[in-house]
């Protein structure tokens, strides 16, 4: 079985790798290299430097539609196409070899469509999420279900473990999944949609998703931190402070016990402790930064600063 492999970022290479030492991957697809970084240096994807490495022959086409990209993609005569974390196909590349294509979606469908599932799992509390690999058709995370495996969520496991985690664990999904399809002994099944239930959805992240509202309970909060980090990150307005207006936050914990204390306003315990009330509970704040300065503890941050007048977050 011939396999063309398509993906960009670090999440794929684990599944090319794999993919390259069970089956013969004639050609790998991914992102044309761009200027990345304060010098503007030319950067290729993850996937790409994999590829090269393994020696795969490479094609970076800007447009999937492209007569000269498509004739070269027939050529090639795949039976397999393989997609882990890369653009929208147009049916015309998704409809082209005999067994069909194939993608690795980090969610268990029909649960979290979309670009962000990983981050969007954990900002909405769930135990468990897993992943799919499934027929890529037209609508977008709905074709025929091949595997799933589901992975457990800590309720202090970040986005960026989580990722990691099904990074690998997706890789051998993937194996499973193409040695099913070659033998000829896996068949897809369709998606159970119930009528009535509400199915989560896992939108693109930006910038503004991580702004923090202390108006919501600290346990909702403290969702959001941990599924936005390490990207994009959370960040709160503050008050009173000589580092500037923003803060990042990027790890805290939910503090049972304690009595009120308005949201947004600011408990220092201990000289080292960074509390904060919230719409339902405190919020102890490990870990933060400041703008134009480096990820520090809590109790370093307290240590650094000069409160001018009151301080809370906005």
């Amino acid at each position: 079985m011939r396999i063309i492999f398509m993906g960009s970022p670090q999440f794929a290479v684990p599944s090319l790798v794999a993919l390259h030492a069970a089956y013969e991957v004639a050609a790998v697809i991914t992102a044309p290299d761009k200027p990345a970084g304060r010098g503007k240096q030319m950067q290729e994807t993850a996937v790409k430097h994999s590829a090269e490495a393994l020696g795969i022959p490479v094609m970076q086409p800007s447009n999937l539609k492209d007569e000269n990209f498509l004739n070269d993609l027939a050529v090639l005569k795949a039976d397999l196409f393989v997609v882990v974390a890369f653009r929208m196909l147009p049916g015309v590349v998704f409809e082209m070899p005999p067994m069909g294509c194939i993608n690795l979606h980090a969610s268990l469908l029909p649960d979290y469509r979309g670009a962000a599932p990983i981050n969007w799992a954990i900002i909405n509390g769930e135990s468990k999420s897993g992943l799919t690999t499934f027929f890529i058709e037209k609508e977008i995370d709905t074709g025929l279900i091949l595997l799933q495996a589901e992975l457990s969520i800590s309720d202090a496991e970040a986005a960026g473990s989580l990722h990691d985690r099904m990074m690998e664990a997706g890789a051998d999904l993937l194996v499973k999944t193409a040695r099913g399809l070659d033998s000829g002994q896996l068949q897809g099944r369709p998606q159970m949609i119930e009528f009535d239930k509400t199915y989560p959805k896992a939108p693109k992240l930006f910038r503004e998703t991580g702004l923090i509202n202390w108006q919501n309970p600290a346990l909702s909060i403290h969702n959001l931190i941990r599924g936005l980090n390490p990207f994009p990150g959370s960040y709160s307005a503050v008050a009173g402070l000589s580092t500037g207006d923003n803060l990042k936050i990027w790890t805290g914990k939910v503090l049972e016990m304690g009595g009120n204390l308005d949201p947004g306003k600011v408990e220092i315990r201990e000289g080292n402790r960074l509390i904060v009330g919230t719409g339902e509970g405190k919020l102890e704040l490990l870990e933060v930064q400041a703008p134009g300065k480096k990820r520090v503890s809590a109790a370093d941050f307290l240590r650094g600063i000069h409160i001018k007048g009151e301080f809370f977050f906005q």
